[in-house]
């Protein structure tokens, strides 16, 4: 056959037809043929526009495949509209507003076609047809891969999209095809785009990656099935539902994905079976909006590469998972807003960085039988209307197993908090809950930790190994509500040595209902504690006077000009107060500080002595001192921090709010950390509160320069820095004198010039601990000393006081 030929073989039984022919153009050809025939076409080029109008099998000759091209310079290269067989071509469009290859009626099959295009769409089906499409490749960066419309089907199998200008597969208009074994990718829109009501997908053993956009995307009342998909390495979002969208994944893989791996909102609705979702950048599951609903069942969350939580739920979304395991994520599920719920259902949260469940905001969460392991934080109830339901379910390996705070009101049923380094359940800020047949085993702080009065109520719980306690229910203080304290009722702990009774507010008394009670229930509870605390707490020790306490800050060693300095603020606040009561005007005076110089300089204890002078003073309502740094302020994800904040805040009222190495909540390369939110809250808090709390910010000299210069916000609510100098080698013998009176030890001869030349000699570099490392150094002695002594079969009151030079440690 010659090139540039088209072979006609005729397969009817007609007399008038000559069986073959030869023609010499592929118009002529088609309409020559009649149905059934084959067109053979011989190897080269054809700038011809074909159209298939009759049920006739168009090929390529045998074992040359891609040597026929059809590339006409305009206008839709291939149209078919008969149930034809089209195969081995090699078909070229250059018309952006025009399909490469238009299928608009019947059944026809497209075999190993590869379109090399600019067109509109590498392949359009429309008006009802049905095509199938095997094995072939579509290369079209100037629009879409594959698109089908206006009620068409089809099925598509091995069929690979190379590049793609705009989606790599589009359905709309009522399209439904199925795909099978499909590869799509380097697409510059959506990897699968479907869209409009009555449109549908099907997608079997596909794979979408390498887009930049979303790998799937259903809106518009448009429904999708994917079964044994990959969707991975897109730009965007790994799966996108908007606007009542229906998409089932089974047995699908989503991972590397930048942003989250699947977002649905407005009413969609998402199932999910036995689907893994890994290494996203943001959400896991991201669901918004009343209406839409995520079902996962046995499927595997894990592996975030971002700062976000696995799964996120609000505006009132709802989501169920059932069977599923989240792991190795900063938090595993958060549900946010009123009327926004999540059911979790024998699953698995575990190696989680920050907080496994959060629910604030007025959201529900309620989790049956699940197990939740290696967290920083199990459950927390955040606020008012937020609650819930966690019913038989383990919390294992957390700071703190479950936190309830400001009017969250969740039911804790039948729960079990092992091992946690803080507390099994802590309630706080007028948290309630109530907490039936829980039990908390082996926790290195408490069992049950419930501040600020607020109205917990315990039935039937227990507690074992718990080394500060198994119940501590902390005095609420001025804020707390009036009749406030927990409701206790028969709740138990064992006898453990490292059980510490706990000290019961008189509030918390009155409130236990009448049963066996918590004192009459936890073993080990004597008849003269009952009755100590029956008749009322102890009375409060006396306020000293500023006189006294401004005597234990000159008794202290060294550190002359911080004294000068306190004693002139002090004069100030104290003449202020003098003309007030006077009728004069009063001279303003900021009491917030800045403590700035190396550690064990005393900065601690000067901030208790001035809280308790400003207390003595009249200016603040207690003195007492709360010490907090970074760790107790900042939280792990947006809104802890200021939740954090306030708490301190909170606790310091009447008092002074002590923030160590307070440069720490600025630093250097802040990037997205959280710090600022939490120098933010306190900045409003001193602002809005200015006369209840003194808050005083100390760490090193220069690193507190920059902290102050980088917040200009926070060093204008601050009226002086004190620096505290280090210790000289005769202030830090003098530390040691004092430790050894305060001991009943003494230094023997020569102890004290030896003492003198270890303080001269001894490194003092970042980590020279002034005082505190005067306080080592008699630890040491005594310790040594001990070790000396104890070969003596009967010392003398002598050998067991005096401490000599060869009691001294030898230099780090």
């Amino acid at each position: 056959m010659a090139q540039g030929t088209v072979q006609v073989t005729h397969t009817g039984t007609s007399r008038w037809r000559r069986r073959t022919g030869e023609y010499a153009s592929l118009a002529a050809a088609l309409e020559a043929a009649a149905d059934g025939d084959v067109l053979t076409v011989a190897p080269g080029t054809y700038r011809e526009n074909l159209v298939v109008e009759r049920a006739v099998t168009l090929r390529g000759p045998e074992g040359s495949p891609g040597s026929v091209r059809i590339a006409p310079v305009d206008g839709v290269p291939l149209t078919v509209r008969a149930s034809a067989v089209v195969q081995d071509l090699h078909v070229e469009g250059q018309d952006s507003t025009a399909a490469a290859v238009l299928v608009e009626e019947g059944t026809p099959e497209l075999l190993d076609l590869r379109i090399v295009t600019r067109s509109a769409a590498g392949i359009e089906v429309r008006g009802g047809a049905r095509p199938t499409v095997r094995r072939c490749t579509i290369d079209n960066p100037a629009g879409a891969g594959i698109a089908v419309l206006d009620d068409a089907g089809g099925v598509f199998e091995e069929c690979e999209v190379v590049a793609a200008g705009q989606a790599g597969v589009t359905v709309r208009d009522g399209g439904h095809p199925r795909l099978e074994r499909c590869r799509v990718h380097h697409a510059s829109g959506v990897g699968l785009s479907v869209s409009g009501e009555n449109s549908a997908l099907e997608a079997v053993g596909c794979e979408v990656y390498e887009v930049k956009g979303s790998g799937v995307q259903v809106t518009g009342r448009a429904t999708a099935f994917l079964t044994d998909c990959d969707v991975h390495r897109t730009s965007a979002d790994g799966v996108t539902l908007d606007t009542d969208a229906v998409l089932t994944l089974a047995d699908c893989r989503i991972h590397d994905i930048p942003e989250n791996a699947v977002d649905l909102r407005s009413r969609s609705v998402l199932t999910l079976t036995r689907t893994t979702v890994r290494q996203f950048g943001r959400n896991g599951l991201s669901v918004w909006d009343p209406g839409t609903r995520v079902d996962a069942n046995q499927c595997e969350i894990f592996d975030s590469t971002g700062d976000y939580p696995a799964v996120w739920i609000s505006d009132g979304a709802t989501a169920v998972l059932e069977s599923c395991r989240v792991h190795d994520v900063p938090d595993a599920l958060f549900v946010l807003d009123r009327g926004s719920r999540a059911d979790v259902i024998d699953s698995d949260l575990s190696q989680v960085r920050n907080t496994a469940v959060s629910v604030s905001d007025g959201a529900t969460a309620q989790l049956d039988d699940c197990r939740i392991r290696d967290a920083a934080t199990g459950a927390w109830f955040r606020d008012h209307g937020s609650g819930g339901t966690l019913n038989g379910c383990t919390v294992v390996g957390t700071q703190t197993g479950v936190i309830v705070t400001k009017g969250a009101d969740p039911t804790i049923e039948r729960c079990t908090v092992d091992s946690p380094a803080e507390a099994g359940f802590y309630v706080s800020a007028g948290g309630r809950g109530s907490f039936l047949q829980c039990r908390v085993t082996g926790s290195e702080g408490y069992g049950f930790h419930v501040i600020d009065g607020c109205r917990s109520t315990l039935t039937k719980c227990r507690t074992e190994r718990c080394a500060r306690g198994g119940y501590e229910f902390a005095d609420g203080g001025s804020g707390a509500a009036s009749g406030g304290g927990p409701i206790v009722e028969d709740c138990t702990s064992d006898e453990s040595a490292t059980l510490r009774t706990p000290s019961l507010p008189e509030t918390a008394v009155q409130t236990v209902v009448q049963s066996a009670g918590l004192l009459g229930s936890i073993p080990g509870q004597r008849a003269t504690e009952q009755d100590a605390t029956a008749a009322g707490p102890e009375p409060e020790k006396a306020a000293r006077s500023p006189k006294d306490v401004l005597g234990e800050l000159d008794a202290l060693v060294g550190l002359e000009s911080v004294k000068r300095e306190v004693r002139a603020l002090t004069d100030m606040i104290e003449v202020g107060r003098r003309r007030q009561q006077a009728g004069l005007k009063a001279a303003s005076a900021r009491r917030h500080l800045v403590f700035t110089g190396s550690p064990g300089t005393g900065k601690t204890t000067v901030a208790r002595l001035y809280g308790e002078i400003l207390a003595a003073l009249g200016v603040l309502e207690k003195g007492h001192l709360v010490e907090v740094s970074r760790v107790d302020l900042v939280g792990e994800h947006i809104g802890s921090t200021a939740i954090r904040t306030q708490e301190a805040f909170d606790r310091a009222r009447g008092g002074v709010l002590f923030i160590d190495e307070a440069y720490a909540l600025s630093p250097e390369d802040s990037g997205r950390d959280f710090g600022k939110e939490a120098i933010d809250t306190l900045v409003k808090l001193m602002e809005d509160h200015r006369e209840a709390v003194v808050v005083i910010v100390a760490g090193y000299t220069a690193e507190m320069e920059r902290f102050l210069s980088v917040n200009p916000g926070v060093a204008s609510r601050f009226s002086r820095t004190i620096t505290f100098g280090d210790y000289g080698p005769e202030e830090l013998l003098r530390i040691v004198e004092q430790q050894a009176e305060e001991h009943e030890y003494r230094l023997g001869p020569g102890a004290s010039d030896a003492l003198l030349k270890y303080f001269e000699e001894i490194p003092k570099g970042a980590t020279f601990g002034n005082g505190r490392t005067s306080r080592q150094t008699f630890e040491a002695m005594v310790e040594r000393h001990a070790g000396r002594v104890a070969q003596h079969a009967e010392p003398s009151t002598d050998d067991l006081t005096l401490l000599y030079s060869e009691d001294l440690p030898d230099l780090p």
